[in-house]
């Protein structure tokens, strides 16, 4: 698999339609202060060649749920940031896994 800089000279294109990322609260205190979050990232994508759909709209959602404590705000905030790199990590090893199929 090569990856061409010029779309003409390709012979299939990825196409991500869908790209977002965001946090949920999963759970707050008696004080209604939030203890745990849900981080996640999503994405859809399809390849084609020219009108050939190779491979229909997938869509893969990955999250990972960290809790929190607001006299850790920098630690969290560091904590957070690493688990948004792993949920993308693991993404870009599923998407060439099944580019790998085709």
């Amino acid at each position: 698999m090569q990856l061409a800089e010029i779309p003409d000279e390709s012979t299939a294109t990825l196409t991500i339609s869908v790209d977002e990322t965001d946090q949920r609260v999963l759970s707050v205190s008696a004080l209604n202060v939030p203890t745990e979050y849900e981080v996640y990232y999503a994405i859809e994508y399809a390849v084609d060649s020219g009108e050939t759909n190779l491979l229909k709209p997938q869509r893969i959602a990955l999250s990972r749920d960290y809790t929190y404590d607001e006299t850790l705000v920098l630690g969290k905030a560091h904590e957070e940031q690493l688990l948004r790199e792993a949920i993308v990590k693991d993404i870009v090893r599923i998407v060439l896994k099944q580019l790998g199929t085709l």
